[in-house]
């Protein structure tokens, strides 16, 4: 299912970088669906600003037909939340913990007010650096990584090398990126290419370890 590109996995595309400020001028509401589990069809309110966007509704339903419906007992991280839509979508679907991590402050606060309005216990907010709170995790005690780096940034190498390390024996990684990512270019993160999609600019690849 892999396509192969000869294009930089880094390649910028047209997706800014979830460090903008939210607050900047022109900023405005819009919102984001849950595509199953206990908050099926909950419409959350996001903050909208230029370049940010949740994962489309089409692609996370085709992740989570991946992953399977119910993710009960996975522990799981969503390394640059954003919008929070996959780590909410996890945490719908039954997950025991889900950390979301985003550096943008207006970005933390709007996903702590979607946390108490689903009251979303098994979920936990932190401000950083998604790299760097992979790499405090402890070896393979991941079931499920969710990457959505900004895709104009160059944090796709770090960040699967940071992910491979934390995820358990049977878990995934998720990766959303301009380029599709080949199994020679993710073999020095420990991960292959298990499932993969393109909609539109997207590239969405479901990654497991290397045997």
């Amino acid at each position: 299912m892999k396509k192969q590109e000869s294009k930089s996995p880094t390649q910028p595309a047209k997706k800014g970088a979830t460090g903008k400020d939210a607050s900047a001028a022109g900023a405005r509401a819009h919102e984001v669906r849950i595509i199953g589990g206990l908050w099926k069809r909950t419409k959350l309110a996001v903050a909208d600003k230029p370049g940010l966007r949740p994962t489309p509704d089409r692609v996370r339903e085709t992740l989570f037909n991946w992953l399977g419906q119910d993710l009960s007992g996975w522990r799981c991280i969503d390394a640059f939340a954003g919008t929070g839509a996959l780590g909410f979508e996890a945490a719908s679907r039954g997950a025991k913990e889900v950390r979301l991590v985003e550096q943008d402050g207006a970005l933390v606060a709007q996903l702590k007010r979607v946390q108490t309005q689903l009251q979303a216990s098994a979920t936990q907010i932190v401000r950083g650096d998604g790299v760097a709170a992979l790499k405090h995790l402890d070896p393979a005690s991941v079931d499920a990584v969710f990457l959505d780096p900004p895709f104009d940034s160059d944090l796709f190498e770090a960040a699967l090398q940071a992910a491979g390390r934390t995820l358990a024996p049977g878990g995934f990684v998720y990766l959303e990126a301009p380029t599709a990512w080949t199994d020679e270019q993710l073999a020095g993160a420990g991960l292959m290419v298990y499932r993969h999609l393109k909609a539109g600019a997207v590239h969405a690849h479901l990654l497991k370890r290397l045997a």
